[in-house]
């Protein structure tokens, strides 16, 4: 887990990557947690549309019941979180990207503007398992 070992340690800016690892993610949350982060998992295998895709990230990032399941109101609750630095695991992304590349990308991009927004308070996008060419930066080394 060198890549995530970086970006936990703080060697590795907040971001959005690309993560090619097969590492359970019950093992990716205990060393989250391990170097005092907070930990979430979308499976987006399983949410593979825009609507149940915001619906699961309200829902592992516990924001509140008002939120608007639209990418204003993503925006307004990545802003709302505080605390200790936060990773959000998002296997299967390749569905959202290939059915709906406008809200792909338009999620891609309030991450990350949410990851370089706020350095007091990291948070980091990792997009694992393969899909179109993205070009987003890769954490595997």
């Amino acid at each position: 887990m060198s890549g995530l070992a970086g970006l936990l340690a703080h060697k590795h800016p907040s971001g959005v990557y690309q993560w090619h690892t097969a590492f359970a993610p019950a093992d990716v949350k205990h060393t989250v947690e391990h170097a005092g982060w907070r930990f979430a998992y979308v499976d987006g295998w399983t949410h593979q549309d825009k609507e149940s895709f915001l619906g699961s990230v309200a829902e592992v990032l516990s924001f509140p019941d008002h939120f608007g399941k639209n990418f204003d109101a993503l925006a307004d609750c990545l802003r709302d979180l505080t605390g200790t630095g936060r990773i959000l695991l998002w296997d299967g992304w390749a569905p959202l990207a290939r059915s709906d590349r406008t809200a792909f990308d338009t999620a891609i991009d309030v991450f990350s503007a949410r990851a370089t927004d706020d350095p007091a308070n990291p948070f980091s996008l990792l997009l694992r398992g393969e899909g179109p060419s993205i070009g987003l930066p890769l954490l595997d080394a």
